[in-house]
């Protein structure tokens, strides 16, 4: 039967580039398609265009528990204009690291999900319930043609099913000495806004002071120089008394100070870089992105407009967003919701327990702590139907490795004995979760 090392099967997948736009997935997933065939499984894809199928396997369960997803995007975001240490799509292995585009977002996890399922049809062990691999494309710009699509074109694929099993957790990172494995438990819900500054316009050879691009550049200060209000939700407030009470002494009074919305920002302003995913999963965000002026060099814009990527905390909606926006930026800009992501399912623990108790297990100095994840993963569009997703393809990193800002910069990679822990905890939640 077919043994797939991960570290090996990550390297092929990253050498097909699925840079997205426009993805070209088919590829990656023809070489998965043809380790399933390889092993006896039985697949299928579906797509909105052939050219970016989805792929699902099925491993039988006894129908003791429900179904469980493995479900993980192929596709990744560009590298134009960044500067690699090591050709992105050649997977290059030194320092000890598998160096590339897709190591750590997500191609890692689809090459453990793809070794633990195949492991599960080899060691042909009766499983509690029925078992689906699901290959994804499209998650970089939305899961439109993928995770989306499917849900909503193939809901029954997904009868019987409770938990998937995706990205957004499980990346090791250490505080005070200890090492923790975040498990992702929720998700920020996207929400984009367009604010639109108008004023006088006019010829380019007259002095124009007070308009459009002035108003533009004082938003833009406004937006950098000031954070949005302090919010503690469920899964943070979790996260942060774990972190507490696991380091204790000074450091755990600092992670404690973060329940207190009236002290959270200027220790966090203290924290410096190791404060910066706290910072997000405490506020709601909006960063300017893209930025639409004038369209003639000697002609002063009488309109110009910024898009801003807003991210939503559980329990907010796009009003709570533009409200608090309006309180720093003031009230004379138009302000309109271009785009708004599926709203986040009641907080639901009822599988933290399982997923902490296999890492506790495969890393004994190792502490699990629930997560919530400051951007967005498929697992929005599974929870249309019920389903729940953990962000769980647990990696331990070097000390001092952050994984959180290499993703979607130069220099993407993973330790080449990494993939192991992520196998085996993977496989573990297939025979119990």
């Amino acid at each position: 039967m077919l043994t797939v090392a991960p570290a090996e099967l990550l390297r092929e997948l990253i050498r097909f580039d699925t840079s997205n736009p426009p993805g070209n997935e088919r590829a990656c997933i023809e070489h998965v398609a043809t380790l399933l065939r390889e092993a006896g499984i039985d697949f299928k894809t579906y797509g909105a265009r052939p050219e970016r199928p989805n792929l699902v396997a099925r491993l039988a369960g006894s129908g003791r528990r429900p179904g469980l997803v493995l479900q993980g995007h192929v596709d990744v975001v560009t590298t134009a204009n960044q500067r690699w240490t090591y050709p992105p799509f050649q997977a290059h292995i030194a320092e000890g690291f598998i160096w590339g585009r897709g190591a750590l977002d997500m191609k890692n996890g689809v090459a453990m999900m793809v070794s633990a399922f195949l492991r599960a049809k080899r060691e042909n062990i009766p499983l509690p319930g029925e078992v689906i691999l699901c290959l994804l494309v499209d998650e970089e710009a939305g899961g439109v043609e993928g995770a989306e699509w499917l849900v909503a074109n193939q809901p029954d694929l997904f009868q019987g099913v409770r938990y998937t099993i995706g990205e957004g957790g499980g990346y090791s990172f250490m505080a005070g000495g200890r090492r923790f494995y975040s498990v992702m438990v929720s998700e920020k819900r996207g929400c984009q806004l367009k604010v639109t500054l108008r004023g006088p316009g006019g010829h380019g050879s007259l002095p124009m002071r007070g308009g459009a691009m002035a108003k533009l550049g004082q938003l833009l200060v406004k937006l950098d120089s000031a954070r949005l209000p302090v919010h503690l939700t469920p899964p943070v407030r979790l996260m942060l008394e774990a972190m507490r009470d696991s380091l204790g002494g000074e450091l755990g009074e600092r992670y404690g100070g973060l329940l207190d919305p009236a002290r959270a920002d200027s220790l966090l302003d203290r924290m410096g870089a190791d404060g910066r995913s706290f910072d997000a999963i405490l506020h709601n965000t909006v960063n300017a992105t893209i930025v639409e002026g004038g369209l003639k060099i000697n002609v002063i814009p009488s309109a110009v407009a910024v898009e801003l990527d807003g991210r939503l905390l559980p329990g907010f909606g796009p009003e709570d967003l533009i409200a608090e926006v309006r309180a720093l930026i003031g009230e004379e800009a138009e302000i309109e919701v271009v785009r708004l992501g599926p709203a986040q399912p009641e907080l639901d623990l009822s599988g933290l327990e399982v997923l902490s108790q296999i890492l506790r297990e495969l890393d004994p100095e190792g502490i699990p702590v629930p997560y919530l994840v400051s951007g967005a993963t498929d697992g929005r569009h599974f929870a249309e139907l019920g389903i729940r997703t953990y962000g769980f393809t647990p990696v331990r990193l070097p000390d001092g490795f952050d994984a959180w800002s290499t993703i979607h910069d130069a220099d993407e990679r993973i330790p080449v004995d990494g993939l192991d822990l992520g196998t085996e905890a993977i496989y573990q939640a297939i025979l119990r979760l």
